[in-house]
């Protein structure tokens, strides 16, 4: 007999009938896919526009690089633009884009087709896992709180592999759950084939692929009988080799990945209690501590063991990846992207028991019963709506004209460096500049403290200013956070152009000694 029915019987307060649980659920995913898709053809400049324009990029030197009658100079440009790109994680995201632009043209709204795709897909894994895990009621709820949390509708639309990763690993969790019931040669391949992908697509998927992986075989079998298990080998060699491969060829044979792995990692974060804080404040604007709170309590009220050791693995998981990506899983929110299945599964258990009670209070009194649906799925429309307002509130569009005309003020052509959005990205795509990138302060301040590096102002400024013909400023801002660099480019250079939120300062024109 499975868990789930084990725990609330056959029935569920969703879903009376398959028919209804059905339907249920493909309300769920249809309004899941619908508000990814709303507005889809806005600028990627929502969430993590560098690394969304970094991909986007990519895809459009990919796609330039077969294009017949684009003009010469732009097609060497976009080709440039890719290459000149690091390579961390394959580019399996944008060839797809790039070639799907053979036939929509160059739309950067096809990224969120297939990011949205992937996260309803795993969507899907997380309610299979969740059914066999906990129950029906509470895989409903996991999987509604992975479709509608504010946070993950807006990561799971962007131009980055996180998205497709998820969706991968969740397809090896259900699988190696199913292996560990039925261990056979089918479920070794696809948890084997789906582990490997997952790892593939974004190395840092080894830790939540390992974590389930341990839950699953050890809170279930004895090591030696793991040891001894061809089954257990298959599965360790296919997780394991696309992802070798990649980094062995990255490394000792292209050379490309060679310094991708500094700088992400620093032992004196580990004693630093702002590391902590600012773990803390990445999780509380994903979810909220309230939800974690709610998650973490969840543990206490699973039923079955393995259940129990099976989520636990997966948070252990989640820790042990924080405090090696110590750098990045406290500054950048999406590196926790991976923890909201983490959480919807530690959710179920507590889900479960709150519609049980409602069903026992509601069993004889239809209008009460009426009432508990409409207050669920009036909440859930109110929380769609409210995140259809979030994306409608600002519109990015005229972002393309803005730096489409200040390329066209530098010319394209001419060398460049600049204070501006995005390390240049928003230049380089739609204004078609190169730019030689100014660090912020706060990259400086993270080469000082956390990497050691001491800069000389005056030192960097000729550095990198060398053979440069202008110095754009687009982050005003910024610019007052460096007054030596403001100083030295008001006092020292003729303004060559200036706008509604940008200056270009001539390079090639110094002012005299005492001249205005």
């Amino acid at each position: 007999m499975s868990e789930n029915k084990k725990s609330t019987g056959d029935k569920s307060f969703f879903a009376l009938t398959h028919i209804k649980r059905i339907i249920v659920l493909v309300l769920l995913f249809s309004l899941g896919l619908a508000i990814r898709l709303y507005d889809i053809t806005d600028l990627p400049l929502d969430f993590h526009p560098t690394r969304q324009l970094f991909s986007a990029l990519k895809a459009r030197g990919m796609y330039y690089q077969q294009l017949d009658g684009a003009p010469d100079w732009q097609r060497r440009m976009a080709i440039q633009q890719w290459k000149l790109k690091v390579t961390v994680e394959p580019e399996v995201l944008e060839r797809l884009v790039a070639f799907t632009y053979r036939f929509t043209g160059e739309q950067l709204w096809v990224s969120r087709v297939y990011s949205s795709l992937s996260w309803l897909v795993g969507g899907i894994f997380l309610y299979l896992l969740t059914k066999s895990l906990i129950s029906i009621d509470g895989a409903v709820i996991a999987a509604a709180f992975y479709l509608f949390l504010p946070y993950a509708v807006t990561a799971s639309r962007s131009f980055q592999p996180d998205p497709l990763m998820v969706m991968l690993v969740l397809l090896f969790w259900w699988s190696i759950f199913h292996w560990r019931n039925r261990p056979s040669w089918g479920w070794t391949v696809l948890a084997g084939i789906s582990g490997g992908l997952a790892i593939f697509i974004k190395l840092t998927a080894f830790f939540f692929v390992t974590g389930g992986a341990m839950g699953a075989l050890l809170g279930s079998y004895k090591l030696k009988d793991l040891v001894r298990n061809p089954r257990v080998w298959g599965l360790i060699g296919l997780g394991s080799l696309p992802g070798a491969i990649y980094v062995i060829y990255g490394i000792f044979v292209s050379g490309f990945l060679t310094k991708q792995f500094g700088g992400r990692f620093f032992p004196a974060l580990l004693i630093d209690p702002l590391f902590y804080l600012g773990w803390v404040n990445i999780i509380t604007s994903v979810m909220g501590l309230l939800i974690l709170f709610l998650g973490g309590i969840g543990l206490f009220f699973m039923r079955s063991k393995l259940s129990r050791i099976f989520i636990l693995s997966l948070w252990g998981a989640y820790v042990v990846y924080g405090l090696f990506f110590d750098y990045h899983i406290s500054s950048h929110d999406y590196y926790s992207l991976p923890l909201i299945s983490i959480v919807g599964l530690s959710l179920a258990p507590l889900a479960d028991l709150v519609i049980i009670h409602l069903r026992q209070v509601t069993r004889n009194n239809i209008t009460a019963r009426l009432a508990v649906k409409v207050i669920i799925f009036g909440s859930l429309f109110v929380l769609i709506w409210n995140i259809r307002n979030d994306m409608k509130t600002t519109d990015y569009r005229p972002e393309a004209a803005r730096w489409s005309g200040i390329g066209a003020l530098l010319g394209h052509q001419a060398p460049v460096i600049a204070l501006t959005e995005d390390y240049g990205s928003r230049l380089a795509y739609w204004g078609w500049q190169n730019t030689s990138i100014w660090p912020t302060q706060s990259d400086l301040q993270y080469h000082a403290e956390l990497r050691g590096a001491k800069q000389d102002f005056e030192n960097m400024f000729e550095k990198q200013a060398l053979d440069q013909a202008f110095f754009l400023v687009t982050k005003m801002d910024e610019l007052d956070y460096q007054p030596f660099l403001k100083e030295r480019l008001y006092t020292g250079y003729t303004i060559y152009a200036q706008g509604d939120g940008y200056i270009i300062f001539d390079l090639n024109r110094p002012l005299s000694a005492g001249q205005p």
